[in-house]
C-alpha cells in the first residue's frame, strides 16, 4: 500500500513538472513547434537512463523504484502529447515540421537515455550505501 503512495505522490510532481516545463518552453520559444513536449521527453529520457544506471549498481528500494520510475517519470514524459502534436502538425499541412518533431523527440530521447544510462553507471559508486 505504501508503494501506491509513492506512485501517486511521484505522478502528481511529476505532472506538474512537466507543466511548468511545457509553459516556461512555449513562453521563451513560441507555439510553433512542440518545445515543452520535446524538453520534457528529452529531460525524462535523460533521467530514466541516469537513475537505470545508478539503480543496476547500487539497487534502490522498491518504494523509491516505484517513485520515481513509475511516478515522476511516468507523470512527467508525454508520448500521447507527443503523438497528438505530431497528428495536428500533419492535419495543419506542417508536413515538414510534423517530421522533425518525430525524429527529434526520437532521436534526442534515445540518445539522451543511453547517454543517462552510461553516466548513471559512472556515478553509481558515489550512490552505494557502504
Amino acid at each position: 500500500m505504501i508503494q501506491i503512495f509513492f506512485i501517486m505522490l511521484g505522478g502528481a510532481l511529476g505532472a506538474l513538472s512537466r507543466f511548468w516545463v511545457s509553459i516556461g518552453m512555449h513562453k521563451y520559444l513560441g507555439m510553433g513547434f512542440p518545445w515543452g513536449t520535446l524538453v520534457v521527453n528529452a529531460i525524462g529520457s535523460f533521467a530514466i537512463g541516469f537513475l537505470w544506471g545508478i539503480w543496476e549498481r547500487t539497487g534502490l528500494s522498491p518504494e523509491l523504484k516505484a517513485f520515481l520510475f513509475v511516478g515522476i517519470l511516468g507523470g512527467f514524459t508525454t508520448f500521447s502529447s507527443f503523438s497528438l502534436e505530431t497528428l495536428n502538425l500533419f492535419k495543419a499541412g506542417d508536413y515538414k515540421l510534423a517530421l522533425l518533431n518525430v525524429l527529434a523527440n526520437n532521436l534526442v530521447s534515445i540518445s539522451l537515455v543511453v547517454g543517462g544510462y552510461f553516466l548513471g553507471k559512472f556515478f553509481a559508486p558515489h550512490f552505494s550505501a557502504g
